[in-house]
């Protein structure tokens, strides 16, 4: 690979992910809710309202289209494959990688959703009511 597209490669990576994360610029200002001024004081439970922001965003937000894009990548590898069985492997790799990556992200939601119900955690900040 010559020098001038592993830099167009990098440009291209650099671009997607500022074009993906400029939504969660444009909400940061109520991320915590929290105003010493107003009399609304930062305490723990601001916080992990600040953390299950964060994490919804991350999940719900950034996660589930990524995903939808790489299926339709996969897809798209799978009908340009043709008959080639190795570009058709690449494909099947894609989509397992992509559900099994989904799998993860959901399930290390849940288990942390469990765990903190199970100790006895009550709050909007771990996940049972939706923001």
């Amino acid at each position: 690979m010559s020098k001038m597209q592993k830099i167009k490669k990098i440009i291209i990576s650099l671009s997607v992910f500022l074009f993906l994360l400029a939504p969660a610029l444009s909400f940061a200002e109520s991320l915590v809710p929290c105003d010493n001024s107003k009399g609304n004081p930062c305490d723990f439970n601001q916080l992990m309202n600040l953390v299950n922001t964060v994490i919804h965003f991350v999940l719900f937000n950034m996660v589930i289209p990524i995903a939808a894009i790489m299926f339709v990548y996969a897809g798209f590898l799978m009908v340009k494959a043709g008959g080639e069985s190795g570009a058709r492997t690449k494909a099947k790799d894609t989509f397992t990688n992509v559900v099994i990556g989904l799998i993860i992200a959901v399930a290390a939601f849940l288990i942390i959703r469990t765990i903190l119900s199970i100790v006895g955690y009550e709050g909007s900040w771990i996940g049972f009511n939706p923001l």
